[in-house]
C-alpha cells in the first residue's frame, strides 16, 4: 500500500506525508502538529535544507509577489517543527520568499511530523512537478538521495514518477566537467546534449571542447552525436561519411538511437540485409554493469 502510494507522481505530495514516521520527533503542543493550516511567523521559519533548486525565477517571483500582496498566500506552505519553537520549510519556498517580500507577518502552513527522507523526497517533487529543476539540479537530487538516504535507482524512479534509466543517466551527469555542467544549468545545453556528451567519458578536454563547438554552432543533439563519432572514431570519419549515413537503413537508424537514448551510451548496429551485430560502447566499468544490469532486466 506504501509503494502503491508513491508511483504515481501526479497523486501529489500529500500521499507522501503519512507515509513514513519521523527519523528524529520535536515534542510539541498537541493542536501546533495538524493538517488543517494554521498562521505561522514568518520569522519563526526556516529555509529547507532538502532543497535541490538553486535558482529562482525573478520575473515570476515577482508577480507571485505581487499576487500575494493583492489576495494573500492561496495555498499553504508545509512546515516541520524543530527545536526552541521553530519551524523548518518543506513545501512552498516560492510562495515562503515572496510572503516576505509582500511584507507580510505571518503564512498560513499545515504543520506535520515529517522525517529527513520525506522532507527531501517531498521537496524533489514538489519540483518535479512544475517541472522547475534543470538537469543538474535534478541530477544532484538524485545522487543525494541514494548517498545520504541509501535508496537505490529503483526505488528513487518509483518514489518520483521516473523510469530507472532516466534517474541513471541523471546521476551520470554528475561526472561532466564543471563548465558542462554549468552549460547544463543554464540551460545553454540540454540534457540530450549532455547524454551524448557522457560518450566522450576519460576524456575531459575533448568534452569541453566539443561542448564549446556545440555551443558556438548551436549544433542539434543529432549533429552532437555525429560530431562525438567523429571525435570517437576520426578515421571512419575521414571514408566519406556522407555515404555511409545514406547507406543506412532509416528503421536500423531508430532502433540505434532508441537504444542509446535507454541505455546511455554510444550503441552501433551493424545490419547486412537482416543479418548483423549490436555494438555497445562503454567509458567505465560503471557504465559496464548498468548496461549488463538492464539487458537482463530486459
Amino acid at each position: 500500500m506504501i509503494n502503491d502510494k508513491r508511483k504515481a507522481l501526479g497523486r501529489g505530495l500529500d500521499s507522501l506525508l503519512p507515509s513514513r514516521p519521523p527519523a528524529m520527533p520535536v515534542a510539541m503542543p498537541a493542536q501546533q502538529v495538524t493538517a488543517s493550516p494554521q498562521e505561522i511567523a514568518i520569522d519563526k521559519i526556516d529555509p529547507n535544507p532538502y532543497q535541490t533548486r538553486r535558482h529562482i525565477n525573478e520575473i515570476a517571483l515577482e508577480e507571485l509577489t505581487e499576487s500575494i500582496r493583492a489576495s494573500g498566500v492561496v495555498q499553504p506552505v508545509v512546515l516541520r517543527p524543530v527545536a526552541n519553537g521553530r519551524f523548518q520549510l518543506v513545501a512552498g519556498e516560492r510562495r515562503w520568499h515572496a510572503s516576505k517580500r509582500a511584507g507580510k507577518v505571518s503564512i498560513p502552513a499545515v504543520v506535520r511530523q515529517i522525517s529527513n527522507e520525506q522532507a527531501m523526497e517531498i521537496t524533489i517533487i514538489e519540483n518535479l512537478q512544475r517541472e522547475d529543476l534543470n538537469p543538474m539540479e535534478q541530477a544532484r537530487a538524485f545522487e543525494r538521495l541514494s548517498r545520504e538516504f541509501g535508496m537505490t535507482q529503483e526505488q528513487i524512479a518509483t518514489r518520483t514518477g521516473k523510469d530507472r534509466a532516466s534517474i541513471a543517466n541523471f546521476i551520470r551527469l554528475l561526472k561532466l566537467p564543471e563548465q558542462v555542467q554549468n552549460a547544463l544549468e543554464t540551460g545553454t545545453l540540454s540534457f540530450g546534449h549532455g547524454k551524448v556528451l557522457l560518450a566522450l567519458a576519460g576524456f575531459p578536454e575533448h568534452m569541453e571542447r566539443a561542448a564549446r563547438e556545440i555551443i558556438e554552432k548551436q549544433l542539434s543533439v543529432r549533429q552532437t552525436e555525429e560530431l562525438i563519432g567523429k571525435l570517437l572514431n576520426p578515421q571512419a570519419a575521414e571514408q566519406k561519411p556522407e555515404k555511409l549515413v545514406r547507406q543506412v537503413d532509416p528503421n536500423v537508424r531508430d532502433a540505434q538511437r532508441s537504444l542509446e537514448s535507454s541505455l546511455g551510451v554510444k550503441v552501433e548496429i551493424q545490419d547486412r540485409k537482416g543479418k548483423g551485430k549490436i555494438i555497445l560502447k562503454y567509458g567505465s566499468l560503471e557504465d559496464f554493469d548498468r548496461i549488463v544490469e538492464a539487458l537482463a532486466a530486459k
